[in-house]
Parts: structure tokens; sequence; C-alpha cells
């Protein structure tokens, strides 16, 4: 009797509903646990890479911010003369020393509030043992006289490595820690010094949920900020990992990291690890709920499939070529749908509006770069004649040539009072041909007889706008390279005004004209003439003028049929305003 009822089991509807229940069944269930364990790594992933995406973009905003310190670090060695002065022992010259001091000082409180990653400059010179620190108004002075202590240990001790770093590194004073950059340049030092808390203002911005932190860490891992939070979770900063560590004592964080391209420390990221995995226990019942209403009903199944997976994941595919193809205004409107896809709407629409918020920030940088970049050009066209000039002065007065001293003086004093305000963006063409004269007027008694000079300008052309040091800077590359006591020289200047609203400036001179290879590079703005110091100041100009104008202005640089160099610069015309 059992014999036969065996058989019989086999074939029952019961039997096979049963069994293809459990042959369907069994490999969902172990599809969803590994999809389970999948899914959980997938969304560790793409959490850890946003995250580390955005701390790259914050980053690299430090980085920017302590490369334009750099070069303006840079630009004080390479363009400061009194740090000459600074190298010598003062008792040499105390009136210089103390004036070449002061001068220094002002540069750098003035140009200080330009730059808020940093609390400070300093300048330190080891020939007299002196330091000269320029502050923010708000730092403690009793914080100010322990950082004074501490640079001028660090700048006194001999064979110390941190002095040969070629980028920041890190200093403690106490429970602070401190960002430093020191330059040498030649026997003097300068350096800037910031505290790190100032670095963490934008980085409060950072959503990493309610127990998340972003905090900054020296290169041997030990933490700069929040340093209770890492120690009261045990958290080890010392991973290898290329994209995340999980860390943590009773609770896991995900831990993912960015190191700075300009110093010895980095910037890391803690995100709970409940926070990242809140939302799978839900999708676990979800699945669970569509797998058995697919076998039960199938027909219904497919529909809230269509309804609940695929509507909503077209819509986001959709606004996702939409946003690929440029356009970030797209939103994806709230439906009623399954939990997870109102997460994900909710995130994509938050993320597009942090790209765009993040796309103005950008933007507004490059503006501030190119602002800083202009600036910083414009400094570089300082002239370096003024000892050939104090030897004029000494030549005249071992003759006893008190008129030609005078007036020599007197075109020097409107020289330098023109450069000191050369930083300005515009000038009025009259003040820039006074100057112009002015610098003519010194090199002609520099090269008696052998130079002659014309100037041309209509008088309604006075108060017209141009950028600084244009016409100064091709008139001084004529003198440079087309001067000589072989042949006297003339050099015309015109200004005129051309129909459609643009000025014409025409520098001529009567010299040798420009060398086919240099005309050449120059009317390609070869950078390469910039780092060999041939012609600098005419790639400037074209630098300058590019950055100012766009494409509305333009350089022409040819030679005469007969002999000499002609340059020609077309701007547009802006009237001084008043």
């Amino acid at each position: 009797m059992n014999m036969l009822r065996n058989p019989i089991l086999f074939k029952t509807l019961r039997f096979k509903l049963i069994f293809s229940f459990v042959i369907i069944v069994i490999p969902v269930i172990a599809f969803m646990i590994y999809n389970n364990l999948y899914a959980i790594q997938v969304v560790r992933s793409q959490v850890a890479q946003s995250n580390k995406n955005l701390i790259s973009l914050y980053m690299g905003q430090i980085d920017r911010n302590l490369e334009e310190i750099d070069k303006y670090l840079f630009g004080i060695a390479s363009l400061e003369t009194g740090l000459l002065v600074l190298e010598t022992a003062r008792e040499r010259n105390p009136d210089a020393y103390s004036f070449e001091r002061i001068q220094l000082y002002n540069k750098l409180k003035r140009d200080l509030p330009n730059y808020k990653t940093i609390d400070m400059f300093f300048v330190y010179s080891p020939a007299n043992k002196d330091l000269i620190i320029v502050a923010e108004n708000q730092t403690d002075y009793g914080v100010q006289l322990g950082i004074q202590s501490n640079i001028v240990d660090l700048l006194q001790s001999e064979g110390n490595p941190e002095l040969s770093y070629e980028e920041w590194f890190v200093r403690r004073i106490g429970s602070e820690y401190n960002l430093m950059r020191v330059i040498q340049y030649g026997g003097v030092y300068i350096g800037a010094w910031g505290n790190v808390q100032d670095l963490m203002v934008p980085l409060n911005l950072l959503r990493l949920g309610d127990k998340g932190k972003a905090f900054l860490a020296t290169d041997r891992f030990e933490p700069m900020t929040n340093r209770l939070f890492i120690q009261e979770h045990r958290i080890d900063l010392s991973f290898t990992g290329p994209d995340y560590e999980l860390t943590g004592s009773d609770e896991k964080f995900m831990i993912v990291s960015e190191w700075s391209a300009r110093g010895k420390f980095g910037l890391f990221a803690a995100i709970p690890d409940s926070t990242i995995l809140a939302n799978l226990p839900f999708l676990r019942w979800i699945v669970w709920f569509i797998s058995i209403g697919a076998i039960i009903l199938l027909p219904l199944g497919l529909f809230a499939l269509r309804k609940h997976i695929l509507t909503p994941v077209n819509r986001i595919v959709m606004a996702m070529r939409r946003a690929e193809d440029g356009n970030l205004d797209v939103r994806i409107n709230y439906r009623p749908s399954a939990f997870e896809f109102a997460v994900m709407t909710d995130t994509f629409n938050r993320m597009l509006s942090q790209i765009q918020e993040l796309k103005v920030n950008v933007m507004e940088e490059q503006l501030n770069l190119q602002k800083a970049e202009l600036k910083h050009l414009q400094l570089q066209i300082n002239p370096h004649f003024f000892l050939n000039s104090l030897n004029i002065i000494y030549n005249l007065a071992q003759v006893k040539d008190y008129k030609l001293i005078q007036e020599m003086a007197h075109s020097l004093v409107g020289y330098f009072r023109f450069m000191f305000r050369s930083n300005l963006s515009f000038v009025a063409l009259r003040d820039e041909i006074e100057h112009t004269v002015n610098y003519l007027r010194i090199q002609e008694m520099r090269f008696p007889g052998m130079l002659t000079f014309d100037v041309s300008v209509p008088d309604e052309l006075s108060f017209e706008n141009v950028p600084p040091l244009v016409i100064q800077t091709f008139v001084e590359n004529t003198i440079r390279h087309a001067v000589s006591m072989d042949k006297p020289i003339h050099i015309g200047i015109a200004v005129t005004k051309d129909g459609d609203g643009h000025l014409r400036i025409c520098v001529r001179d009567t010299g040798r004209g420009f060398p086919q290879e240099v005309l050449t590079a120059l009317r390609k703005q070869n950078e390469r003439l910039v780092h060999e110091g041939e012609h600098i100041g005419i790639w400037n100009v074209q630098r300058r003028l590019r950055l100012l104008y766009k494409d509305q202005a333009q350089v022409r640089l040819s030679n005469a049929e007969i002999e000499g160099a002609v340059v020609e610069v077309r701007i547009p015309s802006v009237r001084e305003a008043g």
C-alpha cells in the first residue's frame, strides 16, 4: 500500500506545486541573500566614491588657496629688493635697514587680508636675528608670542629637515596645529602661518550624517581636528586601501581620505556605517513581497513591476540623460512609489543642485584666479634700472651739473610715483604718456646724444583709460634691444582713435628691428621666451590685454620697410569717468 502511495504522491498537484515553489523560492532566497550582501558592498562603494569625490573637491579648493599663497611668497622673493638689505647686518646702514623693514611690513600688512586661509606672514633675517610678523588683528597677543617663539626656534635650528621642505608642513603649539610654509631667499626666510581650524570652515558644509565628521590629519595619521571624536570611537586612520576602510570600536565608520598636493596633510571623512545601510532592511522586505507577489499574482506583479520600478527607473534615466546633455536645471518630480526610489529621486535632485552650486563656485574661483594673475603680471613688469639711474646722478654730481641732477631727480620721482600705483587695472592715457616721457627722459640722460623721441597724442584722448605700463613696456623693450652707443635712435609714439571706437597706439623706432625668429615667436605668443628672459615685457602685455579685453584687443608686431621695429596696439576706447 505504501509502495502505491509513493508514486502517486510524486504525481499529485500538491507535490508539484510545493516542489515548484521550493525550486523557485530556494534560488530566489539564495539570490536575495547574495544580492543583499552585494547591495551592501555596492552601497558602501558608491557612498565611498561619492564622498571621495566631494572631499577631493574641497581638498582641491584648499590646495588652490595654498598655491596662491605660494605664488605670492615667491613673488615677494623675486620682486622685493628690500630683502637684499635685510640680508646684511643692520649696523652697516641702520636707516636703509629700518626703511626696507617698514616698507616690507606695510606691504605684507596690506596684502594679508587677501588670503583668508592663513593668519600671518613673517620674514626672518638670521644675520640680525630679526623677525617681522604681520598677523590678523583678531589674533590673540599671547598666541602670537607663542607662534613667534616657535618660528624663531625653527629658523635658528641648523639642519632642521623642515627648512628644506618645498611644501606646506605642520607645526604644533600645545594642542593647536598650524600650517607653515618657509621659503629661503638668499640669507632671508619668508613664509606664512595659519591655524588648521581656518581650513575647517568650508568643511562644515559637508553632509556626513548625524554622527559623521570631517577632519584634517598629518602625514603621520595624527588628527589635527576632532581629536576627541576619533579617540572616543577608536578610529584608525592608517589604512592603505584604495577606496575606503571600516574602522571603529563600538560603532563602525567608513573612512575616506584625500591627501594634499601642496603639503604634508590630508582631509578625512568619517561616515557612520549605520547611516549608510539605514535603508537596506526596508529593501529586503520589499524584495520579499515582490517575489511572493510575483509567484502568487503574476499579472499584478508585472503591473506593479512596471508601475513601481520600470517607470521610476525610466524617469531617473531620462533625467540623467538630460543632465548629461548639460541641462542641470532638470529635476525629477516626486511621485508616490517605492521608498528607495523616493530616496534616489531626492538624492538625484540634491546632487544636481550641488553640482550647480559647485559650478558657480568654480566659475567664481576662476574669476578670482584671473584677477590674481593680472595683478601678478602687473607686479612683474617693474623695471630694474634704478641702479643705472643712481649711477647717472652720481656722474652728474661729479661734474656739478645741478640742473640735470634736478631734472633727473624730478623724472625719477614721477616715474616711481606712477609705479607705486601700477597695480591699478586702468589709468588715464595722459598719466601713462607722462610716465613714459619720464622714462624716456631718464634714458636720454643715460645715452646722451644717442636717443631722441617724439610723442603725438590728441588732447581729446587724454582722458581715455588704458592698462598701465603698456606704452612704457614697448619703449623699454626698444631701448633694451635697439639703443647703443654706435648709432643714434629715434623713438616715435602716436595715439589715434579709429572710427569704430578703438584706440590705436603705435610705437616706432629706427633701430635694427625684430629678428625674424623672435618676431615669429612673439606673434605666436610663445611662453618659452619668458623662461629664457627675452622680450618678457612684450609677452606680459599680450597676456594682460588678453585677460582684460579677451578677443577685443590686438597687438601687431612688425619691422618697418626701411629700418626699425613697429608695434601697434588696438584696444577698445573707454573714457575716464567724471
